[in-house]
This record gives C-alpha cells, sequence and structure tokens, in this order.
C-alpha cells in the first residue's frame, strides 16, 4: 500500500496527474460549459455521460448547480448579483475562494429553478450524481491510494484543488481583471493568453462573453482554442454536433445599407464596435498625438483606454480623463460622439428593424458628412456589413 499497485518514477506520477486533470478540464468546457451551459453543439449520449461521471468521480459537481450558477453569471455579470465577479467581489476573493462562491451561489433559493432548466435529470443524477455528490471524489481518493500508495494522495489532491483554482479562480477571477480585449462586451471580461491550453480555450474568455453561443472559443488566426480541437474530433467521429459557432464578418462597399445590414449588424454589434475602434478612433488618436505638444499628447495617452472601452465600464477617475481629452481635441470628440450614437442602432429598443435600418441609414449619412476621413471611409464600408457562417 505504500508503495500501489503500480509504482512509477516522479515523472510518471506527474504525467499521470496532468492527464487526469485535463480529461476533468475537457470535460468541463465542452459538456458542462459549451455543450450543456450554452446549447452550443450537442454530444452523443455515451461521451456525454462519460463527461458526466468523470466530474462526479474528479470534482463531485453536479451538472445542474454548475449550469445555473454559470449562467446566473451572464445574466447578470459584473453586477451584486454576479456569483463571482472581480469587480464586485475583488480579484483576490475570487482568484483564492472561487469554489466558495461556487458553493453559495447555487444554494441560493430559487437559482437551480431559474436557471438549471434543461439539465440531466435522469434515475443516475437523481440517485447517485445528485444524492451522493461527494461519494464520488471519495472514491477517486481509494482508487489514486491502491494505484500509487501514498503518492496517490497527492495526486488525489491536486485532482482535487485543479478545478477550483483554474477554472473557478482564475478563469472567473483574473479572466475579469487582467488580459487582453478583443471585444467591448458590456462586462469586464479579458483573454488571459491566445492560446487556450491549460483550461481548454477557456482562457479566451473575452472572447466567450461576446458570442456566449459560440462553440468555438477562438476567433482570430493567432488564437488556439484546445476544446475546439477535441470537439471537432468528436465530431468527425459522429460523437458530436456543433449548433452554433461565432461569425465571420466583412466590411465592404455596398450602395446603401438595408434590412441585411441591420440583422448582420444586429448579430454581429461586438465586431462592429472593434472595426470601429481599429479603423477609425486609434487612426484618429495617432494623428492627433503626432501634431499635440508635450502636455496633450500626455493627456491623450492618458484617455487612451476609456476611448476603445465599453462606455459603462469606464470608472470615474478614466471618464474624467476622457472628458478632459476630448475638451482638447474636436476631432477626437466627433469620434467619440458618433461611437456613442452608433451603439443607439442596437441600444435603446427599436420598435422594429424598420426603425433600425432608419437610424442606421442616418448614422452612415450624417458621419460621412463630417469631414474626417476615417469616420467617413468606415460609414461608406458599414454599409456592406455582412456576417459569413464559418462552418458553412
Amino acid at each position: 500500500m505504500w508503495f500501489g499497485l503500480f509504482p512509477l518514477p516522479w515523472w510518471g506520477y506527474c504525467l499521470f496527474a496532468l492527464g487526469v486533470t485535463h480529461v476533468t478540464i475537457v470535460a468541463v468546457t465542452v459538456y458542462l460549459h459549451r455543450h450543456q451551459a450554452h446549447r452550443a453543439l450537442e454530444l452523443h449520449p455515451a461521451v456525454a455521460h462519460f463527461f458526466r461521471f468523470w466530474l462526479w468521480l474528479t470534482t463531485g459537481m453536479v451538472t445542474a448547480e454548475w449550469v445555473a450558477v454559470h449562467r446566473k453569471h451572464h445574466a447578470r455579470c459584473e453586477t451584486e448579483e454576479d456569483p463571482h465577479s472581480p469587480q464586485v467581489l475583488g480579484l483576490s476573493r475570487v482568484l483564492w475562494q472561487g469554489a466558495e462562491l461556487y458553493r453559495a451561489a447555487a444554494a441560493e433559493d430559487r437559482v437551480l429553478e431559474e436557471f438549471a432548466h434543461g439539465t440531466p435529470n435522469d434515475w443516475m443524477e437523481r440517485n447517485l450524481y445528485r444524492r451522493f455528490s461527494m461519494l464520488g471524489i471519495v472514491l477517486m481518493a481509494v482508487i489514486d491510494l491502491a494505484l500509487f500508495g501514498v503518492v496517490g494522495i497527492t495526486i488525489w489532491a491536486v485532482q482535487m484543488l485543479w478545478i477550483p483554482f483554474w477554472a473557478a479562480g482564475v478563469v472567473n477571477g483574473v479572466g475579469h481583471a487582467l488580459g487582453y480585449r478583443n471585444f467591448e462586451p458590456a462586462d469586464a471580461s479579458t483573454n488571459l493568453v491566445p492560446w487556450g491550453i491549460v483550461v481548454g480555450g477557456e482562457e479566451l474568455h473575452n472572447n466567450h462573453h461576446a458570442y456566449p453561443q459560440s462553440a468555438r472559443f477562438a476567433l482570430r488566426r493567432f488564437e488556439l482554442d484546445l476544446g475546439w480541437c477535441y470537439i471537432r474530433v468528436l465530431e468527425v467521429c459522429g460523437l458530436a454536433r456543433v449548433k452554433r459557432v461565432a461569425p465571420q464578418v466583412i466590411l465592404a462597399e455596398k450602395g446603401e445599407a438595408d434590412p441585411a445590414t441591420v440583422r448582420a449588424v444586429m448579430r454581429a454589434r461586438v465586431h462592429v464596435m472593434a472595426f470601429y475602434a481599429r479603423e477609425v478612433v486609434r487612426p484618429i488618436l495617432r494623428e492627433e498625438l503626432a501634431a499635440a505638444d508635450a502636455r496633450c499628447r500626455r493627456l491623450l495617452r492618458r484617455a487612451r483606454r476609456a476611448l476603445i472601452r465599453e462606455p459603462s465600464l469606464v470608472d470615474s477617475r478614466h471618464r474624467e480623463r476622457l472628458e478632459a481629452a476630448l475638451a482638447r481635441s474636436q476631432r477626437l470628440e466627433t469620434v467619440y460622439r458618433y461611437k456613442l450614437a452608433l451603439r443607439q442602432v442596437w441600444s435603446g429598443a427599436p420598435r422594429s428593424r424598420e426603425a433600425a435600418l432608419e437610424r442606421l441609414q442616418a448614422w452612415c449619412a450624417q458621419a460621412e458628412a463630417t469631414g474626417i476621413h476615417a469616420l467617413e471611409d468606415f460609414a461608406a464600408r458599414l454599409r456592406g456589413f455582412t456576417v459569413v457562417d464559418p462552418r458553412a
């Protein structure tokens, strides 16, 4: 028992621990997150049940509870009702107490009733996985102990800490505090790194919040979503079917915006604002920086982040910097004002697609009359904004 049934060299124990924890990561991102919480893909029943059994064995998590907490996170993101927002609770608390926050949210009244619809409720779920949720991790401890002796207890401890730290702590915490942003949804989500390997693609958290129902998280050429790679393998084997992925978008020349343009803008609004930041705000800011004196240049640099940022996420300190910069630069003030006006095309609840089309056409016509070349060019190309299904 001291050495277990299968004694290994030290690197063998490390490889085994990495292997089993990686299977758990894949189960979380593919089964719990993309399949159950967001219905972005369908899984063969045998694959889905394997993941459910593995999660019971290695984490003790109940599908309905995880899904409900995650859906509530999206529905109440960065508010007092968000189960794990570092913007509200602080990064340190979410990073180190993520599992406790998850359990507290799952225990709240009506959370499962409101957010857990569509999750498994068969005999196995009711009588084993949910009723004896802790039995699985006890069984896992016995298995590790039998296989590797005392070292097995260390491996088991790593398994028990892996998801609470990487998923509940790092992704939910650091993924809403530090990193880079491709898009500006109305939350603080970030991409931790462009290579989603350690947490199976969950590192691309900003991309996920931009398109929550997409089965693929990597949206730029240099990004890698390992979870998507596994999904594609399952799909090729006939064990999965992808239902939705984020669209590819095109800015092209077209004489006039039409209902198809409005549908595309509504569907890919985060792409619209990303294009606006890249093709209008940043070029104008560079031009203003080149022409400014030293004092004004410092002011403009300090306002750079707020110019791009989702307005609801700009705090009072950065808002003051933004207002000071806009007061010094008429062209930036115009560009920022048109950015806010563009958002009104899909916000403010227009009563019909026709009303939204009128807003878009009016915005394009007014933008083209500003005399700012970058804004004029963007408005002309926005008329041809088109979304393409990358899997078609």
